[in-house]
């Protein structure tokens, strides 16, 4: 078969095609470099290890919002807050690496003219450029994070190749890694003034390109779930919530050696993730784009609700991609409303 032949039988349709297209076309023309776009060595970038911005902002981190951390003296909450900010970063690169594995796996599958080839393979350079600017941020904070939590950094190398074998839940399963920490770094950058500079920064370039990663997660499930049978809908309807739940414990849940490292009592832990009503509030909050995703495709029948609803990620989902969480703190009513 021929080129031009292969690009007739395309089973997506041309709307497919030009919308992975234009996200190749950003990443051609809007793209940046961790050593060209990031000044690491500029004074105003430089690494406070006593700034009081590192300190836990509760509407944002669950750990901050506990009575404990707030009533620590302001050098600890300092202390526990740039090992707890290192420490996601760290993950964050640690899932780039998973990612790129699957993704290898999946594009070495593909035939000649598949739309998703090209665009796969910038997003695998741009992830490479993301490792290394994430692993300089926190070498520059100078901390000696492990990242991910044990289990997790043992199963990497096999999750991301078995990924590539069923390319759709391997999908699902990004969206599981990438809306947490998209979500953590929008209400970060929305604080403004209440992060590090250097933080700032990288967070800023990391949200620009995972726009694009995010949408190509969008469009790829819309295309692939739609060419579904029955049961494999039904099974995708399940691993929604299963990987959301599962890889949002992996990636926002510190290491027991944070806890062990700074003395964190065994219940406030576990009442910071995920037991507490705010905790889980905060939560819920890392999918409402994903949980409008799910509505969108069909994939949130009532067996499928009550998952989302018994792993504590249900809620209300975004009226449009990356709406702010309103909902974490609803207005009280007045005295006279009551």
């Amino acid at each position: 078969m021929t080129l031009s032949d292969t690009r007739r039988a395309d089973p997506f349709g041309a709307h497919y095609r030009d919308m992975l297209a234009t996200l190749s076309d950003g990443s051609v023309h809007r793209n940046f470099d961790p050593y060209l776009d990031i000044d690491w060595d500029s004074p105003e970038l430089a690494i406070d290890p006593d700034d009081p911005r590192w300190v836990l902002d509760p509407e944002i981190d669950p750990l901050g919002a506990t009575d404990w951390y707030r009533a620590l003296p302001l050098d600890r909450q300092i202390e526990i807050g740039r090992w707890r900010v290192a420490n996601v970063v760290k993950v964050g690169l640690a899932f780039e690496t998973v990612l790129i594995r699957g993704l290898m796996q999946y594009v070495l599958k593909l035939p000649n003219g598949a739309p998703e080839f090209r665009y796969c393979m910038h997003e695998m350079t741009e992830e490479c450029n993301h490792i290394q600017m994430f692993q300089e941020l926190v070498n520059r904070i100078g901390v000696d994070v492990p990242g991910m939590r044990p289990a997790f950094r043992a199963l990497s190398p096999f999750i991301g190749v078995a990924g590539g074998y069923a390319h759709v839940i391997l999908v699902i399963g990004i969206l599981g890694g990438e809306e947490p920490i998209d979500h953590y770094q929008k209400a970060m950058i929305r604080a403004g003034d209440r992060l590090p500079p250097a933080v700032l920064r990288t967070m800023q370039i990391h949200i620009a390109e995972e726009a694009r990663h995010i949408s190509f997660a969008h469009e790829f499930l819309n295309a692939h779930i739609a060419k579904l049978g029955p049961s494999g809908k039904a099974v995708c309807a399940l691993a929604f919530p299963l990987a959301m739940r599962w890889l949002a414990g992996e990636i926002m849940t510190p290491p027991q050696s944070f806890a062990t490292r700074f003395g964190i009592p065994r219940e406030v832990f576990r009442e910071a993730f995920w037991r507490a009503p705010h905790s889980r509030r905060i939560l819920s909050s890392y999918f409402d784009d994903v949980r409008k995703l799910a509505d969108d495709l069909g994939l949130r029948p009532p067996l499928a609700r009550k998952v989302w609803k018994l792993l504590h990620i249900d809620g209300d989902s975004s009226r449009y991609r990356s709406e702010p969480p309103r909902r974490l703190n609803p207005p009280t009513a007045s005295p006279a409303a009551s």
